[in-house]
């Protein structure tokens, strides 16, 4: 600047370079390249000898989409006469890929989304459970930044509906746009680089007021908040050696794990909006389109009617439910080699019971199911109830009259009434405790004839309580000794 601006005051170059202190011949060359439009910071680059094939150099470029490696274009330009050295080659091959990325570089608008328009969902390898995989649905409304993650144990279309059913109910309503990505339950073909819908994906988002579209390939704008999402799910939720979480010991457990997440993630401020996602959620809501009553069928399957004994029919094989959903109906559908039954429950359908599929004869009755109904098909203790005034009596004298009841019925004791009678009279006289403790050694020992009771009422009050209790069998005689028959000779 020194240089033109001596130039400028004197406008001669020998009284300029006086001036700045340079030869005559800079301050003529700096005058020329400021005349012609250039930097005069800007040096010109020599001549080299790879000019000649550059533009053999930038053809393979653009043929090859930027991808071509410098060490097989310096093989061909070494075919056509180049005698350089492969590092000149690779110099220019860098300045030609970079200006071919710079020509063609992808350009997108930065996406706002709007309250009740933009819901995003996406799948992610969650933990095994029993040595089995299970899958996060992971969710997100994109303007309130408000999570769902549910697990499940497949990806299949009527889990797919089913997540997106209780997803919708969870915050209250549905928006105007689901967006994923391009699974097969979402689109089976692409025609021309146009995804083609899956129509019973696109009849379940006409059923809840939705349209469902799919993100553009590697778009960060449209896939990039689903992704992380899963992400973050995955990070503190599936076990790692760097979260230090223990594995769960059941599905109830994860979903509970699942929920817990949601609820903390959604009550902390957002990043990026500086409000917690719920409290968004709430001004959303307005938004959003009201739900149908019913969800989508492809979400549960076929129905079925619970029996009274808490079983269902599919395929002529009965397939026990949990209790309390006798006389309502469920759903239930396929998955692979296994029958989920879906339920009705407060927070809507979800799935109560999971089933291996079996043939007619062969039914699937879980013993989890019948917690009221212990020991399976084995013989169950009989209820003890009185009805009259004589059984109300025995009964009354303790837990050991009940066992002895039900111990004496079962090895066909006679005169049982009477037996029965005479314990209340020594319940009178005795007192019911000691009676009551003699019944209960009565029946482990197997002794109901007519003089056991007092027998052992007596041996009670002599020695005290029985440590053990030996009961009469081929290993253990009543008979004192054989001492006794050698008067007879024998």
């Amino acid at each position: 600047m020194e240089i033109l601006e001596a130039f400028d005051l004197t406008r001669c170059a020998h009284s300029a370079a006086q001036l700045a202190g340079v030869d005559e011949k800079t301050v003529t060359r700096y005058v020329a390249i400021r005349d012609a439009g250039r930097d005069p910071l800007v040096r010109t680059r020599r001549a080299r000898s790879i000019d000649p094939f550059v533009g053999k150099l930038e053809e393979l470029v653009e043929a090859s989409q930027g991808r071509v490696r410098a060490d097989v274009v310096h093989q061909r330009l070494v075919a056509m006469g180049f005698t350089g050295t492969d590092r000149s080659t690779r110099r220019a091959v860098a300045e030609a890929k970079a200006a071919f990325r710079a020509g063609h570089r992808r350009k997108y608008r930065p996406w706002v989304p709007e309250p009740g328009m933009w819901c995003q969902f996406d799948w992610g390898e969650g933990p095994r459970v029993g040595g089995r995989r299970t899958q996060l649905f992971c969710a997100w409304l994109s303007w309130s930044r408000y999570r769902v993650v549910l697990p499940v144990w497949d990806q299949t279309l009527g889990t797919l509906v089913s997540c997106v059913d209780m997803m919708l109910r969870r915050i209250g309503g549905a928006p105007t746009y689901l967006l994923t990505d391009n699974p097969r339950t979402v689109t089976i073909d692409r025609v021309a680089g146009v995804p083609v819908r899956h129509p019973d994906i696109v009849a379940a988002g006409r059923h809840y007021g939705c349209k469902v579209e799919t993100c553009e390939p590697f778009d960060p704008e449209s896939k990039g908040g689903s992704e992380h999402t899963v992400k973050i799910a995955k990070a503190d939720l599936v076990p790692t050696t760097a979260n230090l979480l223990p594995d769960y010991s059941s599905f109830t457990e994860l979903a509970d794990a699942c929920f817990e997440w949601c609820e903390r993630v959604n009550a902390r401020p957002h990043r990026e909006t500086g409000t917690a996602p719920v409290q968004r959620l709430a001004a959303e809501r307005q938004h959003l389109h009201v739900l149908p009553a019913e969800p989508h069928a492809i979400a549960l399957g076929e129905e079925r009617l619970v029996d009274t004994d808490q079983t269902i029919r599919f395929g002529s094989v009965r397939y026990s439910t949990p209790d309390g959903y006798q006389g309502s109906k469920v759903w239930v559908r396929v998955t692979g080699d296994e029958l989920v039954i879906t339920g009705r429950s407060p927070a809507g359908p979800a799935e109560i019971a999971r089933h291996e599929l079996s043939t007619p004869g062969n039914p699937r009755i879980a013993d989890a199911h019948y917690p009221h109904h212990p020991g399976g098909n084995l013989p169950r203790t009989p209820k003890v109830r009185a009805r009259t005034p004589e059984e109300v009596a025995f009964l009354a004298v303790g837990e050991g009259a009940r066992r002895w009841l039900v111990e004496a019925a079962a090895t066909g004791v006679t005169r049982i009434r009477a037996k029965m009678a005479r314990a209340v009279e020594l319940a009178a006289l005795l007192g019911t405790d000691r009676v009551d403790e003699a019944l209960g050694l009565a029946a482990i020992a197997g002794r109901f004839a007519e003089d056991d009771l007092a027998s052992i009422c007596d041996h009670i009050t002599a020695r005290g309580p029985a440590e053990t209790v030996i009961r009469a069998d081929e290993n253990h005689s009543v008979q004192p000794g054989t001492r006794g028959w050698e008067v007879f000779g024998a």
